[in-house]
C-alpha cells in the first residue's frame, strides 16, 4: 500500500492536485488529524482493494509543530505501508494575487496581520516539511492545465513507490531556472534553431530542429560528457536513498535546444533502465 502525503503553501493548488490524484484512482483525504494517521492506514490495510493508493492532504490547520507527522509516518511505514512526500510551492507575489483574484482569506491572517506577512509566517512554518519531501513541484509559473499535466507526468502509471525516478526538464532562462532543480545545464551555446525562419515556430521536439541543434558535432560532444557525468551521478543518487532526481536544461526560451537534449537525454537514460520522465516546461510559450 502506498501513502502520498500532500501538503504546500495555501493557494499553491492542493485542491487542483487532488482532483487529479482522484483521477488516478488515489483515495483522497483532506486534513485528516495527524494523530488518526496510523489508525487509518490499520483500516486501510484491512480493505486493500479499495485502499490501494491513498492521498491525504496536510497543511498549516495542523499546526507548525510537523514532528507528530513524520512519528506517524515512521509508525505507517513499520506496518508495511511506503509513502511519499509531495509538497507544491509558489512565490509570494503569486500567491497575493491568487488570493485576490479569489477572494479567500489566507488561513492565518488575523487582526493586525496582513496577507504578506501571513505568507512568510505560513513558509517559516512549512520549511521543516518541505525539506523532507520527496517531490517539490513550484506551481508559480503553471495554469490549473500545467499542474495536472506535471503531476500525471510524475505520478500516472506508477504506484509511486517503486524504483528510482529521473525527471529531465527544459526550461528557459528568460522565464527563470526551476526551484526544484537537482542538475541545471545551460545549452544556450549550441546552435540556434530560433534564427531559422523555417524552424522558428517549431520545438525540439521536431526531428528538423533536432537534426539542426546537433549539426557541426557540439551537441554529440555535450552528450558524451553529459551522460558520462549523469551516468557517475544517479547510481550515487540511488545509495544515499533519493526517490528521484531533477535534471532541468536550459536555453534561452525553452523550446529549442533544451528540448533537443532533454529528449536526446532521457532516450540515453531509458536504455539505463531508470524510471524517466520528460517535461517541458516552456516549448509552448
Amino acid at each position: 500500500m502506498y501513502f502520498l502525503i500532500v501538503s504546500g503553501m495555501s493557494g499553491a493548488g492542493k485542491s487542483r492536485a487532488v482532483a487529479t490524484f482522484e483521477d488516478l484512482g488515489y483515495y483522497c483525504v483532506d486534513n485528516l488529524p495527524i494523530a488518526l494517521i496510523p489508525r487509518f492506514a490499520e483500516i486501510c490495510l484491512a480493505a486493500t482493494e479499495r485502499y490501494e493508493r491513498v492521498a491525504l492532504v496536510t497543511d498549516v490547520r495542523a499546526g507548525g509543530d510537523f514532528q507528530q507527522l513524520f512519528d506517524s509516518l515512521d509508525s505507517i511505514k513499520s506496518m508495511g505501508c511506503d509513502y511519499r512526500i509531495l509538497f507544491l510551492n509558489t512565490d509570494t507575489p503569486t500567491l497575493i494575487r491568487r488570493f485576490k483574484e479569489t477572494r479567500r482569506k489566507h488561513p492565518l491572517m488575523e487582526k493586525g496581520i496582513g496577507m504578506t506577512a501571513a505568507i512568510e509566517k505560513e513558509r517559516s512554518m512549512l520549511a521543516a516539511l518541505q525539506s523532507r519531501a520527496d517531490f517539490v513541484v513550484d506551481t508559480t509559473g503553471l495554469s490549473a492545465a500545467g499542474l495536472r499535466e506535471r503531476l500525471l507526468a510524475l505520478f500516472a502509471g506508477t504506484d509511486g513507490g517503486g524504483a528510482f525516478e529521473v525527471i529531465v526538464q527544459s526550461f528557459g532562462f528568460k522565464y527563470g531556472i526551476p526551484p526544484e532543480s537537482d542538475l541545471v545545464f545551460d545549452v544556450r551555446f549550441l546552435p540556434n534553431p530560433y534564427y531559422e525562419m523555417s524552424l522558428r515556430e517549431k520545438n525540439g521536439t521536431d526531428p528538423e530542429v533536432r537534426d539542426y541543434v546537433f549539426q557541426g558535432g557540439m551537441a554529440d560532444e555535450l552528450m558524451q560528457h553529459l551522460t558520462s557525468t549523469i551516468d557517475f551521478l544517479l547510481p550515487r543518487y540511488v545509495a544515499e536513498g533519493k526517490a528521484n532526481v531533477i535534471i532541468s536544461i536550459g536555453c534561452t526560451g525553452g523550446k529549442h535546444r533544451s528540448v533537443a537534449i532533454a529528449e536526446a537525454l532521457s532516450e540515453h537514460l531509458r536504455g539505463r533502465d531508470y524510471g524517466v520522465v520528460t517535461m517541458h516546461r516552456d516549448y509552448q510559450r
